[in-house]
């Protein structure tokens, strides 16, 4: 496969001060509970972007749930499935050009196809174990996100035990350590089984060996007509992978035996079980069955490899490889009060629910979503989905799969900007391929040329406009402004490194994004270009004859996206200095796009005409992109349409599901209104049970509900957004401070232009930054007040909001800011 990044990382220098303030932040980064989990949600998770596993912590009956990223049903997409798609758009634009909205609603479902396939559980690792009478004491469950460990440790009948749940990334495998204070004390039996079709049995006297069969297909949790929503038959050998999970205990002292289906384990000191599983997933157009790798051999190689490796090295080489990522930023918003960091998390949230002041608490919900990136997101497997890599239903909530018209981008939204580019290859790897199956179903349904992707993909790829032939709200299922959005993903990674070769490799693929747009697009009768059929997700409104309807043209979203991709497509174009000729075809078409345009309410307009919303406090925003993740409007460069914003989101509300209010935090930073962004991410983490949107699990997952993963990311990128902005080809300090955070720290956050920042603020303005510029070049700050820079002679200029301070940079050299 080729990659289309670099991995090496240049290393920054930064003030002392400054990580000796952040170190004292780091001190705090633990989810801890002095209760076993009942519920999933309660659980905690560990993970090394392919494995992950759910940590219950019963004493007596843990239970492990456990995943594989590549554990997907079905198998790769089946191609031309709708020959008739051409004839419905154009029947649909047809209706749209009548402003028969209704029939246009009918007609553009005639585009739709198959469903996606749905991410599976693997498997259930189920440990009972021998502690005397039922009671214990002295509990705790914990995970360290600075360590990346999960514990649990009790007391029973005198005897003081611990397990220690590590996935490593070096290491491949899951690794469960149990050790107790008393010799000849460890007694356990371990099993497996799994909700799919499986077979297990022992391998050897220390080991178990269980295989599974994913289904052919299964229906989204949603489709409630089939009488068969679970399907294993496939007569091609091309759908339902295989898969395998091996356990094997190492111990000392004692004895380990098979039982059948079972490890028995009988008065050991010391038990290390060795947890590694493979999938036959070759590929998203090789069939997992027929063509598939070999699952047993790969699952067998990982667990003799690292069963060679004792516990104390296995643990040392995963904190290694994990601190590399996660050590590079450090935060610091603040000291709590004492008993309020000594509360378990569960208690601690519910506390903060209710109004208590925590900063350190925000601290480690902040560093919570890039350990959750970290461990469900690795160069060389797939892309984190819609619950990162864990999940416990066999048809989970919208088949866990990848959903892009905004959760997917969401999970990489921190990604950049807080020091973890890498975790974002393997979204870049799969966009690749969803361009391989995105042309020809830009071929099948619409004959344009370039690809396509619509409302939501799988591991095989699957390109096509969803809703089971007709059976999806086209709201939702025909939506297909995937892949420029998908796109800018690419272009950012060039605009944060400036790396010119991973550009060069990703302009085809945004070039074909580009050219299917070019050819989707159509003039009104006014001659401005427009898209027709089109949406904004997943709302409707009330055209001007009271009837409800939610396919129209050229909704703000589309447009957004548009001039968002053609830019990026045209500033690409010039960083390699070639297709200039397309370049020119771009820029004509970029100044025939119609226009943002600002309602009568004052709202940026959503629809193409000034309509209003059936639910007019729908969770999407999406007329907002170019506030955010698109850079169209600010309130520093247009502050009509910023203002225009502001009012959708005041007439939107506040309220909303977990990744609703995370982007809505993304929004409010970038309209500089820290506080306002400070009051939605302290809505945002609110305990579930007291909330009446979105909020947060006891183990830190947002809700929806149910679990999204996107709103962990979200909320990252939004604090991340509060202290540093750079999307206007500035790098701005401290941009939307809430007042809250009067003073703090942070170092090692990411700036397009390829600088890394540090930032020390104290009563609400900033102190002092160190800027480390990466590859060199022209630097501009804007911030608050007058700045100096160490060694160099600069003046600050006045500007709206603040002061601006250009200088020129080295290649690798740091720059030391102080205010004046």
């Amino acid at each position: 496969m080729i990659r289309l990044y670099k991995t090496k990382i240049p290393l920054l220098t930064l003030f002392i001060i400054l990580v000796g303030m952040c170190a004292k932040a780091q001190d705090n980064l633990t989810l801890w509970y002095n209760k076993p989990a009942k519920l999933w949600t309660e659980a905690l998770p560990v993970g090394n972007g392919r494995l992950g596993a759910m940590i219950f912590g019963d004493p007596a009956k843990e239970l492990l749930q456990l995943n594989e990223a590549t554990f997907w049903s079905g198998g790769p997409v089946t191609n031309n499935v709708n020959p008739g798609g051409a004839k419905a758009l154009a029947k649909t634009r047809e209706a749209l050009n009548n402003e028969d909205y209704s029939l246009a609603n009918k007609e553009v479902t005639g585009l739709q196809g198959v469903y996606t396939q749905s991410y599976l559980p693997l498997a259930d690792i189920n440990l009972q174990q021998e502690i005397g009478n039922a009671n214990y004491q002295q509990y705790r469950r914990s995970l360290s996100i600075d360590k990346s460990i999960a514990t649990v440790t009790f007391n029973a009948d005198g005897v003081n035990y611990k397990r220690e749940v590590i996935a490593t990334f070096p290491g491949k495998a899951i690794v469960v350590h149990f050790t107790a204070d008393k010799p000849a004390s460890i007694n356990f039996k371990v099993a497996l089984s799994s909700q799919v079709k499986y077979s297990v049995g022992a391998v050897g006297q220390n080991s178990l060996l269980l295989k599974v069969k994913a289904p052919s297909q299964v229906d989204p949790n949603y489709v409630t007509y089939n009488k068969e929503p679970i399907k294993y038959g496939d007569s091609t050998n091309c759908k339902g992978m295989r898969a395998a999970v091996q356990i094997k205990a190492v111990n000392k002292g004692g004895s380990v035996n098979s039982d059948n289906d079972a490890l028995v384990v009988k008065n050991a000191d010391e038990v290390t079980l060795f947890i590694c599983a493979a999938t036959s997933f070759n590929g998203f157009d090789k069939c997992p069955d027929s063509e598939g790798k070999d699952e047993l051999k790969l699952c067998n190689n990982d667990i003799q490899n690292v069963i060679k490796q004792s516990w104390t090295k296995l643990y040392n080489e995963h904190l290694k490889d994990y601190k590399q990522f996660f050590y590079r930023v450090r935060l610091d918003l603040g000291r709590s009060p004492a008993y309020q960091s000594q509360l378990p998390t569960d208690e601690r949230l519910l506390a903060f629910s209710k109004g208590t002041k925590d900063p350190e608490f925000e601290s480690l919900f902040f560093q919570y979503g890039r350990y959750l990136l970290i461990s469900s997101s690795r160069p060389g497997g797939p892309p984190a989905n819609l619950q990162g890599i864990w999940n416990n239903l066999l048809r989970a909530p919208w088949s866990s799969n990848y959903t892009i018209n905004i959760n997917t981008q969401m999970n990489y939204w921190p990604a950049a900007i807080t020091n973890l580019q890498e975790m974002e290859y393997p979204l870049f790897d799969f966009i690749k391929e969803l361009a391989v199956t995105g042309t020809r179903t830009a071929k099948d349904f619409y004959n344009m040329r370039g690809w396509v992707a619509h409302h939501n993909t799988d591991i095989w790829a699957i390109s096509n406009p969803v809703g089971d032939f007709g059976k999806g709200d086209p709201k939702w299922a025909n939506w297909y402004m995937g892949a420029p959005w998908l796109c800018r993903h690419l272009f950012e990674h060039y605009l944060f490194t400036k790396d010119e070769a991973f550009l060069k490799k990703a302009y085809p693929i945004m070039k074909g994004a580009a050219e299917f747009l070019s050819d989707f697009l159509v003039e009104d009768k006014n001659g401005n270009l427009v898209t027709s059929p089109s949406f904004s997700p997943e709302n409707d409104f009330i055209d001007g004859k009271g009837k409800e309807g939610n396919t129209s043209i050229a909704t703000t979203m589309d447009m957004s996206i548009i001039r968002d991709h053609f830019r990026n497509c045209i500033e690409a174009s010039e960083a390699l200095n070639m297709d200039v000729t397309f370049r020119n075809m771009l820029k004509a078409k970029l100044a025939k796009l119609y226009p943002l345009h600002v309602g009568h309410k004052g709202n940026l307009q959503e629809w193409y005409k000034d309509w209003e919303d059936v639910d007019p406090h729908h969770r999407h925003v999406s007329q907002l992109f170019g506030l955010h993740p698109g850079r169209e409007i600010s309130p520093l460069t247009t502050p009509d349409f910023a203002a225009a914003a502001k009012k959708t989101l005041e007439l939107r509300g506040d309220a909303g599901t977990g990744w609703s209010l995370a982007w809505k935090i993304n929004f409010w930073s970038r309209l500089l209104d820290g506080d306002h962004a400070y009051k939605l991410l302290r809505d945002l983490m609110r305990d579930l049970s007291i909330s009446k949107g979105g909020g947060l699990y006891p183990n830190l997952f947002d809700a929806h509900p149910p679990f999204q993963i996107d709103g962990n990311f979200g909320a990252t990128s939004g604090i991340t957004e509060m202290l540093l902005q750079s999307q206007l080809g500035e790098v701005q300090l401290l941009p939307a401070l809430p007042t809250a955070w009067q003073t703090g720290a942070v170092t090692g956050l990411k700036a397009r232009g390829a600088f890394t920042i540090a930032i020390n603020w104290q009563k609400g303005t900033l102190k002092s930054a160190v800027i480390t510029a990466e590859k060199g070049g022209k630097c501009i700050l804007r911030t608050a007040k007058p700045i100096k820079i160490a060694g160099l002679s600069v003046r600050s200029i006045a500007s709206k909001g603040g002061f601006v301070t250009s200088f020129a940079t080295l290649k690798g050299t740091s720059y030391q800011i102080a205010a004046m």
